[in-house]
């Protein structure tokens, strides 16, 4: 009898990290939700029950990275394994440099780099005993250049890229595999609870956000990718040709992010 695969995502009570979460229950895989709002997620949980899977939730703030090895442990310990992984979840920014308290810059990197580095270090000894896994990582296009307004933001999203592509250069003997998902812009709360200069949420969407991918839409090609183990999957419209651009003409990439008015 095939046993179904555990998938634990973080960032998993709305957007990208819910949408994706039904899409595996239809799978029937075993799943283990964390994101802050308890509430939120029983919801999601109770929708991923009734499409067949097995569904925990261990709701929790990755800003609190004291604690992250706890939870770690709790989650493998749910189903006694943990075939995927999906780091999804992430708080944006709306903010210059300057203007941006320390403070600000410190809880960006916590939630966006640090809490998935340490989450992949408790996790990826237990893959490689039982013979591999996947770790899939959201980062972002601003993770492929600088944006203004986002300096923290995109600093821990290129950070993203850095740590887990050598995980994947390392590990990949012992089947352990990453898949970088690099969104533009998705249609989910990412600019409502982006952070401002003094640490307070942005409060409101995107005009550039509204009108991008549906969630829903951009689920289907992540988790595509990630079952296939693809090693990155950008997701979005025509704002990726910006990461060409960049590849291709990084001078001109350059004066193009000097003229974006962001908001």
């Amino acid at each position: 009898m095939k046993t179904s695969k555990t998938i634990w995502i973080t960032g998993a009570s709305s957007g990208i990290g819910e949408a994706c979460a039904y899409l595996w229950a239809k799978e029937k895989a075993n799943l283990i939700l964390t994101a802050t709002r308890e509430e939120r997620l029983k919801v999601v949980q109770e929708k991923c029950i009734q499409l067949g899977a097995r569904c925990e939730v261990l709701p929790y703030d990755l800003s609190n990275l004291d604690g992250i090895d706890e939870l770690t442990d709790r989650a493998i310990g749910l189903f006694g394994t943990i075939d995927t992984v999906f780091l999804n979840a992430g708080i944006s920014q709306r903010s210059k440099t300057l203007d941006t308290a320390y403070s600000v810059d410190e809880k960006i990197m916590a939630v966006n780099f640090f809490a998935p580095v340490k989450i992949a270090k408790r996790l990826l000894p237990t893959m490689i005993v039982k013979g591999g896994g996947t770790v899939a990582v959201t980062s972002s296009i601003s993770g492929k250049f600088g944006f203004p307004l986002r300096s923290t933001y995109a600093s821990s999203k290129f950070a993203l890229y850095g740590f887990f592509e050598t995980v994947h250069a390392e590990y990949y003997d012992q089947n352990i595999r990453v898949v970088m998902v690099c969104p533009g812009r998705i249609r989910t709360n990412i600019s409502y609870n982006a952070l401002e200069a003094d640490g307070s949420k942005h409060g409101q969407m995107d005009e550039g956000q509204d009108s991008g991918m549906p969630a829903e839409v951009a689920a289907e090609k992540i988790v595509r990718a990630i079952n296939k183990r693809k090693p990155e999957v950008l997701v979005g419209g025509k704002e990726l040709l910006m990461v060409y651009i960049k590849r291709f003409f990084p001078g001109l990439a350059r004066k193009m992010v000097r003229k974006i008015k962001a908001t």
